[in-house]
């Protein structure tokens, strides 16, 4: 009767799998019906424990890695939360220097600053998302309001 346990746990991170989609549960759902296999041959308890471990390390290391890369190529990566932000414009608030400053980003006041060494932007001027650090966005000058983009 353990099977049936191996195939409870194995349905259960498949299901879990659906709401997560990151393809790493499932992995381990293969691993647990391995072991369900393991089990109703009559193995012992360390051997099913043994096949759980090994057949989850080597579906992650191998068919995990081939899942994602044919994923991607056919459903574009949505970035999510302040990822999505990367490379967006924003909208001067309060002149943003390598010190600090306010831009309005994607409807919402952030702080920001520029690089280390960047120009100073004035209020009023567009700029891009570098990058986010924190609760800072850290931007730099749009080509059109950049002095040498002109």
């Amino acid at each position: 009767m353990d099977w049936l346990v191996w195939l409870g746990a194995g349905l259960l991170l498949a299901l879990i799998e659906i709401i997560s989609l990151d393809l790493v549960l499932v992995m381990f759902a293969g691993g647990a019906l391995a072991a369900a296999g393991v089990s109703a041959a009559g193995g012992p308890l360390w051997l099913q424990i043994v096949t759980f471990a090994v057949v989850s390390v080597v579906l992650l290391l191998t068919l995990r890695p081939y899942l994602l890369r044919h994923l991607r190529d056919r459903v574009p990566l949505a970035e999510t939360n302040v990822a999505a932000h990367v490379g967006r414009a924003a909208l001067v608030v309060d002149r943003v220097s390598e010190i600090g400053g306010r831009v309005k980003l994607a409807g919402e006041v952030w702080t920001a600053r520029t690089e280390p060494g960047a120009p100073e932007v004035p209020a009023g001027a567009e700029v891009r998302v570098v990058r986010i650090d924190g609760a800072t966005a850290v931007v730099a000058p749009s080509p059109a309001t950049h002095p040498n983009g002109s």
